[in-house]
């Protein structure tokens, strides 16, 4: 990897990096709630930036078929090996969960199961249905995998219908195979034009700060749109450990704020771009967006 990236790493991160605590009753009752009934959320295993903000306004997020990776992405701290078989009572116990915390709004991800002879797709199925059956006012978003873009797999988990269906990109194609295990651009890209063509609601991430270039920032944006995603988010690539890719630019929020902007004005109907912004921050307010346009 070129050398000149590390040096960004050494070099103090900005301010604008810098957490802002949202420590209000709600959050406080959350908490509480997680620390009693020991429940596992990624907000807090993952350490997102934005866990007090989020479970202040009764939204978290849940990985789902255990914490082992069968892909080995450069950006990502989750482990890779070989996982166990799924929970059998995982879909109920998350449900359960969701129940305890009082969520308004849910969301789910998952570990890459290639090992799976459906990639988990089934298991996906059913804690939606579960969560659906506990807790029918709780809204739902997903972030898949990409399933090899196998359209028989999607259908499973499109046809749970959750309320909202992620899928990110993760970078630029140029990068793509630099930082990515296995998955392609174009594969994520076809997982969310199916998503979209299924009259799901399809959302989709990018990364920043990985090397890549602003002429590549808007191509990815302008395929994201001609693929049919309705929701993108933009937010700083923070390097894990000094094992994972380096990273390469701190992003300003005035860059952000552009990038935000332009991503608007490709027909997009819901945009997060700020340093911070991970996959499912601000989620109920963009499900709230689509249905106040509806």
């Amino acid at each position: 990897m070129p050398k000149f990236y590390d040096k960004v790493d050494v070099l103090k991160k900005p301010g604008w990096l810098k957490i802002r605590l949202h420590r209000t009753p709600e959050w406080g009752e959350v908490r509480q709630i997680v620390e009693k009934h020991n429940l596992h959320t990624i907000c807090s295993s993952g350490m997102c930036p934005n866990k007090a903000e989020c479970w202040s306004r009764k939204t978290a997020t849940f990985m789902i078929l255990g914490d082992v990776c069968t892909r080995s992405c450069k950006f990502c701290a989750t482990k890779t090996g070989k996982p166990l078989p799924p929970e059998q009572g995982e879909p109920e116990e998350v449900a359960e969960s969701i129940r305890l915390m009082g969520l308004k709004h849910a969301v789910l991800t998952s570990v890459d199961r290639d090992d799976l002879p459906d990639g988990g797709a089934g298991h996906w199925a059913e804690t939606i249905r579960a969560i659906r059956r506990v807790n029918p006012d709780t809204t739902i978003e997903v972030l898949i995998p990409d399933f090899d873009c196998r359209k028989e797999l999607l259908d499973i988990v499109i046809d749970a219908a959750p309320d909202i269906i992620g899928h990110n990109i993760e970078t630029v194609e140029r990068l793509t195979p630099l930082v990515r295990s296995r998955a392609r651009y174009r594969t994520s890209l076809e997982v969310l034009r199916y998503i979209a063509s299924r009259g799901a609601v399809a959302k989709s991430g990018l990364m920043l700060g990985l090397g890549e270039t602003e002429t590549e920032i808007l191509a990815t944006l302008d395929d994201l749109a001609d693929a049919g995603c309705s929701i993108v988010t933009l937010g700083q690539y923070l390097r894990p450990t000094m094992k994972h890719y380096p990273v390469a630019e701190y992003v300003t929020p005035q860059k952000f704020a552009m990038y935000g902007d332009l991503a608007r004005m490709r027909g997009f109907r819901y945009v997060a771009s700020a340093p911070l912004v991970r996959s499912s921050y601000m989620a109920e307010e963009a499900l709230l967006n689509f249905r106040k346009e509806d």
